[in-house]
């Protein structure tokens, strides 16, 4: 039996896209919350809004968010030191403590809330919980060599039961990027890759991605043209040329595609309601990643741009 719902999420008539003859209209689809969408009381409302939206069309929602800004503020606060290598940060058994507190305590709290506003719809949880998410320790490669950064894990493994179990249920799973280790230890996990090895695991439709950009690049620094639409070959190919958080988002919309997801989006979560028109619009911001071993896929394609 599915929640009780007490009030119907409500978009802006503007808001609303227009929905294409191909649309998936049920299915399981993964969200990545993450940026500057994160740290903006408006944006959290009105991504709330667009999740529970997408529960009302048929689809099932599951939000993986992150936290960096958060976890540094909090590191600040207690006067604990914030270090990162290659981009991931460096956590000390302290900084893991930190790093639970915040992303289960309060990130995914406040969405849960958000959510929630909406009818009894979200349940929070992390990837400890019901062994959802296995890690193993992993190092950051500086200038070819290991470097070791602490409490940082790489998923291997993904048991979907309990987030399966809450979407048959009628929930919104929101789940928190820390996993359990068969060595006894808890990880700091990327919430990229981590929401990649879930929507795997789930056999998602699709895969979002909400960054601080507009999408990939074509040419940057030389160029702000977004790559609307490319296949995971070529995806493949530009990988060794992208750094920064970019990196982990287009790796995990790689390892999604070719994991049997069928679509994975980047895009901006500066822009309201970015996820419903990403999702269910006729164009969206951002850069679509589809399966195929050709350069790009062209206007013949099934006409997602985002």
């Amino acid at each position: 039996m599915g929640p009780v719902v007490t009030e119907r999420a409500s978009a802006h008539p503007s808001a609303r896209p227009h929905f294409r003859p191909e649309v998936p209209r049920s299915g399981t689809v993964v969200v990545k919350f993450g940026g500057n969408a994160m740290v903006d009381a408006e944006l959290q409302r009105t991504f709330a809004r667009d999740v529970v939206e997408l529960w009302h069309t048929g689809l099932r929602p599951v939000v993986v968010h992150g936290g960096g800004p958060q976890i540094s503020s909090m590191l600040d606060r207690l006067g604990l030191e914030t270090r990162f290598e290659a981009g991931l940060r460096v956590t000390t058994p302290e900084t893991m403590e930190v790093v639970r507190m915040v992303l289960s305590g309060r990130v995914q709290r406040e969405l849960v809330a958000h959510i929630n506003t909406h009818g009894p719809y979200a349940v929070g949880m992390t990837g400890e919980d019901a062994h959802t998410m296995t890690a193993v320790r992993r190092p950051a490669w500086v200038d070819g060599r290991a470097v070791d950064i602490g409490l940082v894990g790489e998923v291997v493994d993904v048991n979907p039961g309990m987030v399966g179990t809450l979407l048959e249920q009628g929930h919104i799973p929101v789940v928190s990027p820390v996993a359990r280790g068969e060595d006894g230890e808890v990880y700091n996990v990327n919430a990229d890759l981590a929401a990649s090895a879930l929507a795997v695991a789930l056999g998602a439709e699709r895969l979002v991605m909400l960054t601080d950009v507009a999408g990939l690049y074509a040419d940057w620094p030389h160029s702000t043209e977004v790559i609307e639409q490319l296949t995971a070959d070529a995806l493949d190919g530009l990988l060794p040329g992208l750094a920064g958080g970019m990196l982990p988002k287009m790796e995990g919309c790689l390892r999604a595609v070719r994991g049997g997801v069928r679509k994975a989006q980047v895009l901006d979560g500066r822009v309201p309601h970015a996820v419903l028109h990403g999702v269910l619009g006729e164009t969206g911001p951002g850069t679509t990643v589809v399966p195929g071993d050709g350069p790009d896929h062209d206007g013949d394609s099934d006409g997602d741009s985002a």
